[in-house]
Order: C-alpha cells, then structure tokens, then sequence
C-alpha cells in the first residue's frame, strides 16, 4: 500500500467561541479549467490512437500465447478464479446485460467524476492525483506493447464465454467501428482496475462523508469482479494495473493526506 506523506501542519486560529476548530488542507490555486479539459481530450485522444497504433501483424500469435502463459501461472498459484466468475455470471442474463452495461461506461463516467471531484472540492490534491494516473496510463502502454494478451473472452477453447456476443448486449467492443478502432490484445496491464484503484484512493482518502468512503472500496472491488466475470481481464492483469497506480501515486510528489476526514485541533 502507497504511504502518503500527511500535509505540512498549519497554525490552528482561535476559535470565536468556545470548542474546537477543524485543520484545513493548505490553499491551492486551481489549474485554468480549459487547460484541464484540453489535458484530458489530448491525452486520451493520444492514448486511444497509440493503443491502435500498438498493433502489429504478430499481435495475435503473441497475444495468445502470452494468454496461455497467463492461464498457466494463474493455475499454478492457485489464482485461476475467472472461469468460474465468468460462469457465474452468465447464469443470469440480467446481470450479464447489468456488468457488461458498467463495463462500458463505469470506467469512464466514474473516473471523469472523481477528476471533476477533486478539482472542484480538494484542488490541494488535485496536481498530483491528476498527474499520477496520467503517468499510469502513459506507462500501461508500454506493457501493451510489450506484452499482447488475448483477454479471456478469446478463449472458448478454455470454457469462457463473451456475455456480450452471447446475449447481445451493448458492449465496449460490440460494434463493428469500436472493435475494429481498438487494440482488443492490450489487455496487460488492466487500467479498468487501476483507474478503479484510483478512484477508491481518491474517495477513502478525501471522502468526508461514510458513504463516499464506502463507494471508495466497494467501486474498485466490483469492477475487479466485473473486469474478469465478463471475461476481460485475469487476475494477473488486475494486479499488474493496481500495482502500476499505486507506484505512480509514490513516485509523483505533492500533498496528498492520510485521511480526509476534518481533524480536530484543541482550544487554547
């Protein structure tokens, strides 16, 4: 687990009245907004075409060997759960339709939330989780490029099955124009589970309130179960993912607190 460094103190002011006074984060001056927005749409655009660009005629041969490399090592260890969630899951065509549906868009729409989150409410913490996913993303492509896999879902051979083709339901990859525009074998690491790290980071850490610290753990561990249920992801890709984050959160410095929880500081 990534250590955060807990912020510098501040000079406690005393209180009008009678009690304590809560610690407040130090101030930070946000980023202009459009260079934000325009960080965000130039980074995924670039993101997305070097994915594509990532592809090479080998791409498929590599892909399912290094899958069966996978499957093995997962065996070995004991870790071989997805089969059996992706089993599971197809027992019920409304859950597929329901995780295929949050695969699509949880990734996406959560993550821009939370971005928005902190921009607005904690810019004090903003630069720096900001920064550290971008260099995770930035860094998951070299691990693409490096080692193709072929997701599950491309193994029927090994008894799993796409939810999406077998109940023809909206999917990231059902149409013609999105599967044909996407790297289908950058599959290592899993960034569905480290953005979801991410995330749950962001909202344990920052979260004022119970439930928003609740969703921090309960976002990242369901879309794990999603990413490899639906036959998208091993274990070891997810690993790979949350282990890439959690170091990007280390290497990247600025402020970032134990616990966002308001601190109470004593009367003088």
């Amino acid at each position: 687990m990534v250590q955060f460094a807990p912020l510098a103190p501040t000079r406690a002011r005393p209180p009008a009245t009678g009690g304590g006074t809560a610690a407040r984060a130090p101030a930070a001056r946000r980023p202009p907004v459009w260079r934000e927005l325009l960080l965000v749409v130039v980074f995924y655009g670039a993101y997305s075409l070097v994915r594509v660009l990532l592809n090479d005629p080998d791409g498929p041969v590599k892909a399912f060997a290094n899958a069966a490399r996978i499957l093995d090592l997962e065996r070995a260890l004991s870790l071989d759960v997805e089969l059996a969630l992706n089993r599971a899951l197809l027992a019920s065509e409304s859950l597929a339709t329901a995780a295929n549906l949050f695969y699509l868009s949880a990734h996406f729409l959560v993550t821009l939330a939370v971005l928005v989150w902190l921009y607005r409410s904690h810019p004090a913490y903003y630069t720096r989780m900001r920064t550290a996913i971008v260099a995770a993303t930035g860094l998951a492509l070299v691990g693409f490029w490096l080692f193709p896999l072929a997701p599950p879902r491309f193994l029927p051979g090994e008894g799993f099955a796409d939810p999406v083709v077998l109940f023809d339901t909206p999917g990231l990859y059902s149409s013609g124009v999105s599967a044909a525009m996407a790297n289908q074998y950058a599959a290592m690491p899993s960034m569905h589970a480290g953005w979801a790290v991410w995330c749950g980071i962001a909202l344990v850490a920052l979260g004022r309130h119970w439930w928003t610290r609740a969703l921090g753990v309960l976002y990242p561990a369901a879309t794990i179960l999603v990413i490899m249920a639906t036959a998208n992801h091993y274990v070891l890709d997810a690993v790979a993912g949350v282990a890439l984050v959690v170091l990007a959160l280390a290497a990247v410095k600025g402020p970032a607190p134990l616990s966002g929880r308001s601190r109470r500081t004593p009367a003088r």
